[in-house]
């Protein structure tokens, strides 16, 4: 009688994104097993260039940094200050990949709107830890190298929500 071979699970390969800003490199962990949906969109603008060139429209000081928005946040597609952030990709919008992971300093979470399930290519970058977001927002990934980068890039007027005149932007993305 022959023994069957146990199947030993795929090691979940990690995946990263490389946001070369006008500020540095910065360097995000999917974390696939939380959002999987949401990895999968942030991968496929990428690969599709819609995050080369588009602004930090919206950071707060010792909140976050927001971005993510390639229809009025592009500086290669007409960059429109009073606009930016509200726009996305012309895929469809995604339902909400809830979990506990904590909204801690280098988190990665996507924005939406008041609808939980809005989510399309906007993300921010967590500058410091904001528990009130806590299953309220999609985490999808985390800074794992460059954090320093990400608490250079220009902070935008706390009593206009955070817009930014003359922001900083994301260069290129790359997969790897």
């Amino acid at each position: 009688m022959a023994l069957k071979k146990k199947k030993v699970p795929k090691k979940m390969v990690k995946k990263n994104i490389v946001l070369a800003t006008n500020k540095g490199n910065i360097t995000i962990e999917l974390l696939s097993n939380l959002a999987p949906k949401h990895c999968e969109r942030i991968l496929q603008l990428s690969k599709d260039k819609y995050f080369d060139e588009v602004v930090f429209h919206r950071v707060i000081e010792g909140f976050m940094a927001q971005t993510g928005d390639g229809q009025y946040g592009s500086l290669k597609d007409g960059f429109q200050v009073d606009r930016a952030g509200m726009g996305g990709s012309k895929l469809p919008n995604l339902e909400a990949e809830f979990t506990s992971e904590p909204f801690v300093r280098g988190i990665v979470g996507m924005a939406r709107s008041q609808n939980p399930n809005s989510a399309n290519s906007q993300f921010f970058i967590m500058l410091d830890d904001s528990p009130h977001l806590n299953n309220q927002y999609t985490v999808w990934g985390k800074v794992v190298k460059g954090m320093e980068v990400v608490d250079k890039i220009k902070k935008g007027d706390q009593l206009d929500n955070g817009k930014v005149d003359e922001p900083d932007f994301i260069k290129t993305t790359k997969n790897v």
